[in-house]
């Protein structure tokens, strides 16, 4: 079955009026299994763009997203929000992986459950939840057992879920990882409505062309170490890094 397409519909609750909150990673590793996943990462995040991080599998993406939520520790560096570690500023953030984990529970029972984990009111909670719901164009499946969903209904219902709850942030690790063309560009155009909502967006993919569709700025990781970090119209147009043209050129890097 075709992925239903986002309604036109207001966001849920009222428009954010968040803080900017600049981010700066410094000297950031990180190692696993005794292999180094990250290598003295390090870039600041000062304004509200759209932040693509891209890179082949393996790169260390999705390893990265984790240490920016505070999900993991560094084993060296630092990162800071607006001047605070990651842990000290998780609730003002959402973040979406690339299997959502979905709940026991309907489709409209996992939004009102997160907000009643983070203090929402039963009223408010119902009112965000069946918003977030049209919105993202599930409404009509609110009663129906989330795991029911299809694989880009329920990522349509993490986001939402993630959004319901306001962040400042939204990471998004993969969030259209082997879905199909229709229920790619329906979470696209969820992004979208997320960000106009004011939350920055923070994602990995290494779609290219889904980069080229919404990045602003793209952080291109290889091997664990960042190799380029600049406004996406430039990267673009002529990678100054050698391993960076090659990818973006559909090569496959060793």
């Amino acid at each position: 079955m075709p992925e239903r397409a986002i309604r036109p519909v207001a966001p849920p609750g009222p428009a954010a009026a968040h803080p900017l909150m600049p981010l700066e990673v410094r000297g950031v590793s990180f190692v696993a299994g005794g292999k180094r996943i990250l290598d003295e990462v390090g870039f600041e995040l000062a304004n509200g763009a759209r932040t693509v991080i891209l890179g082949p599998n393996g790169a260390g993406k999705s390893v990265l997203l984790r240490l920016l939520h505070g999900l993991l520790k560094p084993a060296g560096g630092r990162i800071s929000w607006a001047g605070m570690e990651p842990a000290a500023v998780r609730r003002r953030q959402a973040m979406v992986f690339q299997r959502p984990v979905m709940l026991r529970r309907s489709v409209l029972g996992n939004l009102t459950h997160a907000l009643a984990v983070r203090g929402v009111g039963r009223a408010a909670r119902s009112a965000l939840a069946h918003e977030a719901l049209e919105a993202a164009g599930l409404a009509a499946m609110a009663r129906q057992p989330a795991r029911t969903l299809s694989g880009g209904e329920q990522q349509r219902l993490a986001i939402a879920r993630a959004w319901a709850l306001k962040p400042e942030v939204l990471l998004l690790d993969e969030p259209t990882a082997n879905l199909d063309p229709g229920a790619t560009r329906a979470i696209e155009e969820l992004i979208a409505a997320v960000e106009q909502d004011g939350a920055r967006i923070i994602m990995t993919t290494h779609d290219i062309g889904q980069a080229r569709r919404l990045a602003d700025d793209v952080l291109f990781l290889h091997g664990g170490r960042l190799l380029e970090h600049g406004p996406a119209a430039r990267f673009f147009a002529g990678p100054a890094d050698p391993a960076a043209a090659r990818f973006i050129e559909g090569a496959l890097l060793a």
